[in-house]
């Protein structure tokens, strides 16, 4: 039996549809203004003609094979022979960021006690440090042996 418009759409109708919209905002064709108006109205839909309504002015989506999750977007980065150096740098970053907070922490609870606490933040930054300083270093071994 063919679907009709005044026939009541199921939940799973509602969300193909608000798959299909999250699916239109990735590929930018809707804003996410229009995105949360339409999703609304996606839920307070009742038949499939005021589904079929809500996408009407956009083309049609296979959800089976979404375009946006299955073709990556090619964006225009310099080349790097391997990603390792950004996200050891990255994970540098956060090592450092989490070092300082812990330090920071430790000084206010040190002076706000009146008296000396070991430094525990060595705990914290001592084998994550270690750790990346040995990727570190094995990571810059490999590239100068020839890796790229």
């Amino acid at each position: 039996m063919a679907a009709v418009p005044e026939m009541r759409a199921s939940d799973g109708d509602r969300d193909r549809v608000a798959a299909a919209l999250r699916e239109h905002v990735a590929e930018g064709r809707l804003t996410m203004d229009e995105f949360n108006e339409r999703l609304e109205a996606v839920y307070q839909s009742r038949t499939y003609g005021e589904l079929a309504r809500l996408t009407s002015d956009l083309p049609e989506i296979d959800l089976h094979r979404l375009p946006a999750a299955t073709e990556p977007v090619q964006r225009a980065q310099p080349a790097r022979p391997d990603k390792t150096p950004g996200s050891l740098k990255s994970a540098w970053g956060a090592w450092a960021g989490a070092s300082g907070v812990t330090w920071m922490i430790w000084l206010f609870t040190t002076i706000a006690s009146g008296h000396f606490i070991p430094p525990w933040p060595m705990w914290v930054m001592g084998p994550w440090g270690v750790i990346l300083l040995i990727k570190t270093l094995s990571d810059a071994g490999g590239r100068s042996r020839g890796g790229a």
